[in-house]
């Protein structure tokens, strides 16, 4: 996937500038944030979680579960949020995920998730945003 298939384009330094360099790192770098470290493990509030970097609707609160491995993890998300590309680093094989609006990498997803898919879509808390829908009235899904 080239940038170019992105709706959402900016160069590395508009990228730098309106991200965190942690956000950066994740996001633009395909970094990894250090398990247990993102609030959003333990967010269970209604709501919608948004790339970081576009603020595109991803995954849904009732979709989001504990999968115990230290990052948000979900089962399923908002239809058309996301693309997926095979990953060769490390000397294995996985499926990384990106925001589908801008290209972002968000995580990477695996076949041992709960019912009714089963799938687990491990995403990097930095990568996210969450909206409430207490605080910000309806979230946008």
């Amino acid at each position: 996937m080239s940038d170019e298939e992105y709706q959402v384009q900016r160069s590395e330094a508009e990228w730098r500038a309106s991200l965190s360099p942690e956000a950066f790192k994740v996001l633009r770098k395909h970094g990894t944030e250090r398990a247990g470290t993102s609030p959003l493990n333990a967010e269970k509030r209604d709501g919608v979680f948004h790339c970081a970097g576009c603020q595109s609707p991803l995954f849904t609160s009732d979709t989001k579960y504990e999968s115990g491995t230290g990052w948000p993890s979900f089962w399923k998300p908002i239809e058309g949020a996301i693309r997926t590309r095979t990953d060769r680093a490390f000397f294995m094989t996985r499926t990384e995920v990106h925001c589908a609006t801008c290209g972002g990498h968000l995580g990477h997803v695996f076949p041992d998730g709960p019912r009714p898919t089963g799938e687990r879509y491990c995403m990097n808390g930095v990568s996210l945003d969450f909206h409430s829908r207490d605080e910000d009235g309806p979230a946008v899904e």
